[in-house]
C-alpha cells in the first residue's frame, strides 16, 4: 500500500529523531512510505482558537499534499483528530473526504489497519509509564477512557507487550489529562502546570524508568513540568522510537 507519512509540524521542528523512527518503522514493517516536502501546519492551533478562515488554507494545502495516497499516517493523536473530525469547514468533495477518512494515527494504523502480531528483534529492558493522550483515548478511541464502561482496551499497550524485555508500569490514573491541551496551557498555565505535577507524580511513583507516548506533544509539556520540578531522571520517549529499537 502506498502511504504519505505525515510529520507534524512541532516534531519536524524540535522532534526529528521522531520523525525518522516512524519512517524506519514503517519500512521496516514492508510500508511503501513518501513524504510530500511540501507538507507544513494541518491548522490545529488556529482552529483550537476559533479560526476558521486561516485555518482554511493549511488544511487545504494538507489536502493536496496526500490527496493521492492510499493511507495517511501520522505519530500524533491531536494533530490526526484534527484531520478526521475538524476539517469541516473545507467543502467535502472526494479528495476532502478521502484524506480524512483514510489519515491514521500510527498506534492505530499499526494495530487495526495492518494489524501487526510481533515485533521481531527490538528489545527494551525497561520499566516505562503509558500515556495515552486525550486526544487519541477519547477522539480517536485508541484505549477505552475510564469513564465509560464497557471491556477494557489498549491498543498502545497492545504493541508495546510486544517489545521484549518491556514491563508497563501500574497507573492510578492512567488517562487523566496531562494539562497540555494545546492552547489550554497558555490560557490556563497554573490549573495545566498543577495537572502536569500530578502525571509526574503518579510516574515516580509507579517506579517507572521511562514515560512512553504516541503523542509528542503531551510529552514536551510534561518534560517541561519536570525539569521545572527537579525531576531530571525521567526520559521521555515517542512510541515509535520504542517500537523501531531507536534512536533514543
Amino acid at each position: 500500500m502506498k502511504i504519505g507519512l505525515f510529520i507534524p509540524c512541532y516534531i519536524d521542528a524540535i522532534y526529528p529523531e521522531v520523525g525518522i523512527a516512524t519512517l524506519e518503522l514503517l519500512e521496516k514493517l514492508g510500508m511503501d512510505v513518501e513524504y510530500p516536502l511540501e507538507q507544513t501546519c494541518c491548522g490545529q492551533p488556529m482552529s483550537n482558537e476559533g479560526d476558521y478562515k486561516s485555518a482554511e488554507a493549511a488544511e487545504m494545502l494538507f489536502i493536496s499534499n496526500f490527496k493521492d495516497y492510499e493511507y495517511i499516517v501520522g505519530p500524533a493523536g491531536s494533530c490526526v483528530k484534527q484531520v478526521r473530525m475538524h476539517f469541516d469547514n473545507l467543502e467535502q468533495n472526494e479528495d476532502v473526504c478521502h484524506v480524512r477518512k483514510n489519515t491514521y494515527e500510527l498506534v492505530e494504523f499499526l494495530h487495526d489497519i495492518i494489524q501487526i502480531k510481533e515485533l521481531p528483534d527490538v528489545t527494551f529492558n525497561h520499566k516505562i509509564a503509558l500515556h495515552n493522550s486525550c486526544s487519541s483515548i477519547r477522539g480517536l478511541g485508541i484505549a477505552k477512557p475510564s469513564e465509560i464502561m464497557g471491556t477494557p482496551y489498549n491498543k498502545s499497550a497492545d504493541l508495546l507487550k510486544m517489545v521484549k524485555g518491556l514491563e508497563l508500569a501500574v497507573m492510578s490514573r492512567p488517562d487523566e489529562c496531562c494539562g497540555f491541551g494545546g492552547t489550554f496551557c497558555v490560557t490556563d498555565e497554573v490549573v495545566s502546570g498543577k495537572m502536569g505535577k500530578d502525571k509526574i507524580s503518579d510516574y515516580i511513583t509507579s517506579g517507572a524508568e521511562y514515560v512512553v507516548s504516541p503523542d509528542m506533544s503531551c510529552l514536551m509539556h510534561q518534560k517541561g513540568v519536570a525539569l521545572k520540578n527537579g525531576v531530571t531522571h525521567l526520559p521521555f520517549l515517542h512510541i515509535a522510537q520504542v517500537l523501531n529499537g531507536g534512536p533514543f
